[in-house]
Parts: C-alpha cells; sequence; structure tokens
C-alpha cells in the first residue's frame, strides 16, 4: 500500500472538514505549495487534492493553484471536486493532474463515465462517498438509494480501473477506517485498484488495512492525523510497507 497525504483547498487554504461539513472547517496552512512540498519531502509518493469549492459549487474553483502544486512537487496527484463536466476534466488534466476524480457525475451518467474513460483511460478514477453503505453525492449533502458496491461494479465495468472509497461517518473523526465496508468494496472490483479514506489516522489503521488481506487495496489517504500530529507520514508509510 501506498500513503497519500490530502490537501483539501477551500478559498485557498489547506483545511479539513469534520465529517465533510462546510461549517466545521480548521484552517491548517495558508499556502498549499508549501504543504505539497512539505508532504514531498517527508517521502509522500502520491498526492491527494479535494477542491472542496468546487464540490460546494459545481464546477472547480482551485485549477491554477493545483497547477502551481503539480509542477512544484513532481510526483503524481490525484484531484476531485466539482468535475461536473467533460471541459472540467479536461482542464484538470492539462493542468498536469495524474487523475481526476469523477464523483457525482460518475452515479448520474455511466454512458458520459463511459465516454471518459475511453478518452483518458486510467486518468479517470471515481470517488464513491458512502454512509451506512449508500452513496452520497454533492459534497456528502445528499445520500442516494444506491449501494456503494453496486455503484462500484457498474463504474468497473465501464472501464474504470481506480476507486477512492470514502466512509463519510469515519472521515475526520480519527477513529479508524470502516474496514468492513473496504473489504466489501474492494471484493466487489477486483480488477480495481482501491484507495482508502476515511478514518485512517494511525499505523495501526494501515495495519488492520494490509490484514484484509486485498490484494486490490492499493493506497490509503490520510487527512487530519497528519495535520494535527497524530502520527507522522513516516510512520504511516513504514506501516504500509
Amino acid at each position: 500500500m501506498i500513503i497519500l497525504p490530502a490537501i483539501d483547498l477551500k478559498d485557498g487554504r489547506c483545511v479539513r472538514l469534520r465529517q465533510g461539513k462546510a461549517d466545521d472547517v480548521t484552517v491548517y496552512a495558508d499556502d498549499p505549495v508549501a504543504q505539497a512540498l512539505a508532504w514531498r519531502e517527508q517521502g509522500a509518493e502520491q498526492l491527494h487534492v479535494v477542491d472542496l469549492d468546487g464540490a460546494f459549487q459545481g464546477e472547480p474553483q482551485h485549477t491554477a493553484v493545483i497547477e502551481r502544486i503539480v509542477r512544484a512537487i513532481g510526483i503524481p496527484v490525484e484531484v476531485g471536486g466539482g468535475l461536473r463536466s467533460d471541459a472540467h476534466v479536461e482542464q484538470l488534466l492539462a493542468a498536469g493532474a495524474a487523475r481526476a476524480i469523477i464523483g457525482t457525475r460518475a452515479l448520474e451518467s455511466v454512458e458520459a463515465l463511459t465516454a471518459l474513460v475511453r478518452r483518458f483511460g486510467d486518468a479517470i478514477a471515481v470517488g464513491i462517498d458512502a454512509r451506512d453503505g449508500f452513496v452520497q453525492v454533492k459534497g456528502w449533502v445528499e445520500t442516494t438509494g444506491t449501494r456503494a458496491t453496486a455503484l462500484a461494479q457498474q463504474v468497473a465495468d465501464a472501464g474504470v480501473r481506480t476507486i477512492i472509497y470514502t466512509d463519510t461517518a469515519t472521515d475526520g473523526m480519527l477513529g479508524g477506517p470502516n474496514l468492513t465496508a473496504m473489504r466489501e468494496i474492494c471484493r466487489a472490483v477486483p480488477a480495481c485498484r482501491v484507495i482508502a479514506s476515511g478514518g485512517v489516522s494511525a499505523p495501526e489503521h494501515v495495519v488492520a488495512l494490509k490484514a484484509l488481506e486485498c490484494a486490490n487495496l492499493f493506497g490509503a489517504i490520510v487527512g487530519k492525523a497528519l495535520y494535527d500530529g497524530k502520527t507522522t507520514l513516516a510512520a504511516m508509510r513504514a506501516a504500509a510497507v
């Protein structure tokens, strides 16, 4: 497994939201590029970036900042948040992102997703955010009747090869990942690489994910625990080996 430090962008700054709530914000850094460089210097192999303003407003708001991050750090950067049109995806990939993460749109139109995969291949990833096993969309403000495993199988059939799965109930809570949900997702889509998100905040959580013995569990995203100093990137990476 690899560990992907998270950079969540809101109003041009690095923040973390508690359980994705826009009104429960902690600001950690005013300079996202400097923060990205710090993670690279600490050994990050890839970076996970979310345009929170984009997710809530329905179109990207931080493409210029993301381009500066990509140019500065020289490691793969996956980015999600507000990618609701082909043009949004084109702009993001042109800015240098390694993967564009589609969220709401993957549920709304499998045809559009399939077309994007045909055009951009492995540069298209899908973010599946779920609570109690059901998909949430539009910045986690709407819970659907679609099961996360069903959506995962649908996007895998569309040709997607990377899925970022976030358990929104555990996100930002530092209590550990939803291991049952992670196992279900990994087993549902054996041909996809799965990246775990939500609650991964200590080396023992990484060990527990590895103990699931899911060969397609590619990595884990870590955010709040790193920013709060609860753990270090070095410790998390050591547990992931």
